[in-house]
Formats: C-alpha cells, structure tokens, sequence
C-alpha cells in the first residue's frame, strides 16, 4: 500500500511538472507574440501629415469645387503613395507650423515652402522648384521700378519669404528699399492682400512669382509684375530638424516622378494658374 502511495505521489508530481513545463512554454510563446507585436508596431507604415497653407496657390488652395487641391498636394499624395504611406492634409494657421511640426500633429511642411535663411530650422529635401520674390501693382499703377515703391504701402503675408527678404538687411536681404516705403504691411493669407490691392487699400504686393503668376492669369487685366525680382530662392519639403531618412526618401521619390514624366503632368495640370515646368529642377 505504501509503495502504490509513493507511485501515486510521483505520479502526481510527474504532471504538476508536466502542466509547469505546458504554461512555462506557453508563457514564451505569448512573450515571444507579443515581442513580434511589438516589432510589428515599430515597423508599422509612415503617416506623412503635411500642414499647408489653404490660400497659396497652385501649391495649396480650395478649388472651384470646394476641396482641397493644389500641385504640392497633388505631389506629397503620390510621394506617400510610391512609398506605402498613410497620407493626410491639413490646412494650417501658417504662423503655427513650427509648433505643430515639433509636436508631430504633422510631419512635413509643403506648400511652395522657401528653404533658404530656414536650414537651420528644419531638415529639408533637396530643392525642387526655382522661385522668385516680386512685387505686383495693379496695372495703370505710376510703380513700375523698385525705386517708384519709394513711399508706398507694401503688403505681404505674414512669416512668409518675401517678408524675410523685406527685413532682412544682410546680403540678399532688402530691408534698405523697405526702409523706403510709407509703410509695410503683413496680412493672414495673399487673397485677402490681392484684394486690398484691387481695392487701393495698398500699392503693392510683394510675394511668390508662383503666386504673382496665379494671380496675373486669373486677373489679366488687373494687375502687373514688375521686372525686377527681390530675390531668387528654392522651394524643398520641410521636416522635423534630424528626420533625413523621411527628406532623403521624399527626395528620391521626387526624382522617380521626374524621370517617368510624372512631374511635368503635374505641371500642365496646374499651367493655367501660372506654374510651368522650366523652373523644376530636382532631376
């Protein structure tokens, strides 16, 4: 009787062992699927979230329909599609982007964005777009020089390029014929200072050529782009300040699009608003 009771006890403690070894097994094998969960997640796909601004066209505008369009969004859709990215617009407060940029609501800035005097900022793409800052009267205006600006009101967005040029009086900068004017207004968004324009609430706009261009071929017979630029710039795709590997894999789907003739289809879709091919230059 003694040794079935022992058989019996050995017995019991053989499966007590046995139901150990199961759930230690078992308690691996979910660690082990929940580390492969938690590889997935890492690895999960990019969401590009690019902030622009809703009143820039051709780069980002609400169209006749109502929606959103504009070639930078048209560009930044097909970038996040080549790559398997999620994609999301959204329409900014222009003077916010820095912060909504460093607090990840989006993930790149782009919308006819100008890199220069701003790479300490931001980590950029390369170049892809040849710009302009230039003034616009409204025709019959007695400004034709930059020098005829002498005493009068000149607008322009507000954080925009053409107003770091206006105060900026190191090289390239123009602060020495701001000086010169009445005055030298800032304003939320260029359609509202083209109509100041219209209007005579101001003598001039200075901004974009891409934004001169829109404007001119929407207004033929309203206003006129004086010959002399301020300054000449490059337009690149802005992401957080250390984030090359996003730039450098937007750069290179840049140059993918340029090569199979995607670009210049973007392009002579947006040609009525004034945008032309000749000043892309990332190849």
């Amino acid at each position: 009787m003694k040794k079935k009771v022992t058989t019996l006890v050995a017995a019991v403690a053989a499966l007590s062992l046995s139901v150990f070894a199961l759930a230690g097994c078992s308690s691996n094998n979910a660690s082990s699927a929940s580390s492969s969960a938690a590889d997935n997640a890492s690895a999960e796909t990019t969401k590009l979230i690019v902030g622009f601004d809703n009143a820039y066209p051709p780069y980002g505008f609400i169209g006749d329909d109502g929606k959103e369009t504009g070639f930078d969004l048209d560009l930044a859709a097909e970038v996040a599609e080549r790559n398997g990215w999620e994609y999301e617009q959204q329409a900014i407060d222009w003077d916010a982007k820095d912060a909504l940029l460093n607090q990840g609501t989006i993930t790149a800035i782009w919308n006819g964005f100008t890199m220069e005097g701003r790479e300490d900022d931001y980590t950029f793409s390369e170049p892809y777009m040849l710009n302009e800052q230039v003034i616009v009267v409204k025709k019959g205006s007695d400004v034709a020089s930059l020098e005829d600006l002498a005493g009068k009101t000149v607008i322009t967005q507000v954080d925009s390029a053409a107003l770091d040029v206006l105060e900026n009086d190191e090289e390239g900068g123009r602060a020495d014929l701001a000086a010169t004017f009445a005055e030298l207004q800032t304003i939320g968004d260029y359609n509202n200072a083209f109509m100041q324009l219209e209007s005579g609430m101001v003598d001039a706009v200075a901004c974009d050529l891409s934004i001169a261009a829109y404007q001119m071929a929407a207004n033929p017979d309203a206003y006129v782009q004086l010959d002399e630029a301020l300054s000449s710039e490059h337009y690149a795709v802005g992401v957080k300040k250390g984030d090359t590997e996003l730039a450098d894999q937007i750069t290179a789907t840049l140059k993918e699009m340029y090569e199979d003739g995607t670009v210049e289809e973007l392009c002579k879709k947006y040609e009525e608003y004034g945008l032309t091919f000749d000043n892309w230059i990332l190849k």
